[in-house]
């Protein structure tokens, strides 16, 4: 791209912003100044193409001090095979620089940006000049193996999405991860392990005791954010900046599982473990590699966004990621924990970026995520349910500091979720509600009193507020009052007999003659509410049964499991259960997208006379399942028909 309207800027300015940008700042004072004198800005509207792939002459270093970029590749069929997407205060054209070619990916801006500019020669003297300038590019990039990982991309034949499970859903992570599994003793300098993962071109190396026993692992971000960025002589012992214990997955895992488990963590390697053993290591770039269109694309957007309407759009990308879940085979499991690993790192940053606004709060506090939210089953269609806890204090001061601040906090939240396109609790369960926005102490009373005196009121609160689950802050508000609650409630007979005649108090749409049963006329007219005719009754079982024999956790596949491991159901009917619920979320989820993607608001509507005779068939089926987890109900509690 020809760089048009370049202008000079003011040193100081340029000053500035090296001096908190890695690893400019590295750089003698005398230094800085003069290479801030060489730099130009220069500004490229939302959507300009910076570079193109393998035709653009790359002549400077570009430096994002606003805005932001996506980088990607084009395979062979024209389609995009990687992607990555870089912010304010990170650079690219490093690499072409370096090895002298033209540029190795396509760059695009995804809104309006301004960039500092370094001519390609100013930038190669840097690095002849200034060691720890050079260590720090190529401790970043080791040139031969992103080549390497391009010329695999390019040669990568994405395969028809209807067989593209084999990547994600059916491959071990064991197939998925490259190469061999390096170590090195712990008492290795820093130095030492540069140069293993340099010369072998690896991100990351395990460390290990006297004994042989992998204690801990080192990465290249590692190397760069603890070492150059601290200064840290290269002789430190990398034992100081390992990370410890090493994270884990097992051998037989799929590579799904490891993708969460990577996005929930925000790591970028797994040690694979097998028969007790670590074998390999898999990263995202193995996962990115196999899976072009993954959703760690919007994943690292969201993390790297600085700007709270910047989470805007990007949380109405979420339904984008999840069809091609949904047209890869995924389950419905796997759909909604992917659906709530985004969304959670949607309002993870925005209300990281809320704090950094507001200030320190005046105590400690959790945002609490109720509902589906709390139960991990988000689909298309999630209303808001949250809710906030925060410390007590004994200084009325204090208290009323608290009331203030997270007043203003939980109205601003409430309002910059509704722009990420999460709808309002239309019974304003909200944080933004006073009554749901409490000290602890305040919030284990409405459990004990929920528990001794179950009316109606209180039985409809049981299925929302039962199931939260922390979503920001200080977790241990939330453990303690889960802890509190799962020991209250097992001694709760009455209030469990209450929650056990609310799961039979409807039963499925099926007629005496297994037909459905279906709305005669009004809006919903030959329609069904598959929520409330079907999956409400399994979710409602799970959290009946594992209040009873104080199960913790909150989401309803695992609850099952839980209480088929305990053998707390009748053998075979757990496994039942878990088919008809997955059946029932997965049509659930494709009729949502179906709608979304004609223009309509996602519900819950179901017409039996659009789904296929096996559909219908595997539907029946479902309802009759969930007849037989009402009679195991009756059975459990002593309740008679009501």
């Amino acid at each position: 791209m020809a760089i048009n309207e370049q202008s000079f800027v003011s040193i100081e300015n340029v000053v500035t912003f090296l001096i908190n940008t890695l690893p400019f700042n590295l750089l003698p004072p005398d230094a800085l100044r003069l290479l801030a004198g060489k730099c130009v800005v220069d500004f490229f509207p939302e959507g300009a193409m910076i570079f193109r792939q393998n035709v653009t002459e790359v002549n400077y270093l570009y430096l994002i001090q606003k805005g932001g970029v996506k980088s990607f590749l084009y395979n062979d069929q024209g389609e995009v095979t990687l992607k990555d997407y870089r912010g304010e205060g990170e650079c690219f054209g490093s690499l072409p620089i370096i090895q002298g070619t033209k540029a190795n990916l396509n760059v695009e801006t995804v809104e309006d940006t301004f960039c500092f500019l370094i001519a390609k020669e100013d930038f190669r003297a840097l690095l002849e000049k200034h060691a720890e300038v050079a260590q720090y590019f190529l401790q970043t990039m080791s040139a031969k193996l992103v080549k390497g990982v391009y010329s695999e991309l390019r040669q990568l034949r994405v395969a028809p999405r209807a067989e593209g499970a084999l990547h994600l859903f059916s491959a071990p992570v064991e197939e998925i991860a490259k190469g061999n599994l390096y170590t090195a003793p712990y008492v290795s300098t820093v130095q030492e392990v540069a140069r293993i993962m340099s010369d072998n071109q690896i991100g990351s190396l395990l460390l290990t005791d006297d004994s042989g026993v992998i204690t801990g692992i080192i990465t290249d971000k590692d190397v760069r954010a603890k070492v150059v960025a601290q200064g840290l002589a290269f002789t430190t012992q990398a034992s100081e900046i390992m990370s410890t214990p090493v994270r884990t997955i097992s051998s037989q895992s799929m590579a799904f599982d490891a993708l969460l488990k990577m996005m929930k963590d925000k790591i970028h390697h797994l040690a694979i473990e097998k028969n007790g053993e670590i074998v390999k290591m898999i990263t995202t770039h193995d996962i990115m590699v196999k899976q072009g269109t993954s959703p760690l694309y919007l994943f690292r957007e969201i993390v790297a966004q600085r700007r709270v309407d910047g989470l805007y759009p990007l949380a109405r990308k979420v339904p984008q990621v999840i069809r091609t879940l949904i047209e890869e085979g995924a389950k419905a499991n796997n759909i909604t924990r992917m659906i709530t690993v985004l969304n959670d790192h949607i309002l993870d940053r925005l209300l990281s970026l809320m704090v950094s606004g507001f200030g320190d709060p005046p105590a400690q506090f959790c945002w609490l995520l109720l509902g589906s939210e709390g139960r991990r089953e988000q689909t298309f269609k999630t209303d808001q349910d949250n809710a906030l806890i925060y410390q007590e204090s004994d200084d009325p001061k204090v208290m009323a500091q608290c009331e203030e601040y997270f007043k203003a906090f939980a109205n601003t939240a409430i309002g910059h979720l509704v722009q990420c396109g999460y709808p309002l609790c239309p019974g304003e369960v909200m944080a933004s509600n006073l009554k749901w926005r409490q000290p602890a102490s305040v919030w284990d009373q409405y459990f004990r009193t929920w528990c001794q005196k179950p009316e109606s009121k209180e039985i409809l609160h049981s299925t929302i507020f039962f199931d939260f689950r922390p979503g920001f802050g200080t977790v241990g508000l939330a453990e303690e009052l889960r802890t509190m609650l799962t020991g209250l409630v097992q001694k709760q007979d009455l209030f469990l007999l209450h929650l056990a005649r609310h799961c039979l108090a409807s039963r499925p749409p099926l007629s005496f003659f297994k037909n459905f049963i279906v709305e005669k006329d009004g809006e919903h007219k030959n329609t069904f509410d598959l929520k409330r005719k079907g999956l409400v009754f399994i979710v409602d079982f799970a959290r009946l049964m594992s209040l009873k024999y104080g199960i913790a956790e909150v989401n309803t596949l695992e609850r099952l499991r839980m209480l088929d491991e305990g053998q707390f159901l009748s053998p075979g009917l757990c496994g039942e259960i878990i088919e008809a619920y997955e059946f029932l979320m997965q049509l659930r989820l494709v009729h949502q997208l179906r709608t979304l993607e004609g223009g309509g608001n996602p519900d819950n509507y179901i017409n039996p006379s659009d789904l296929s005779d096996l559909e219908r068939k595997t539907l029946k089926e479902a309802f009759v399942v969930i007849t037989r987890l009402q009679d195991a109900i009756k059975l459990e509690f002593q309740v008679r028909d009501l």
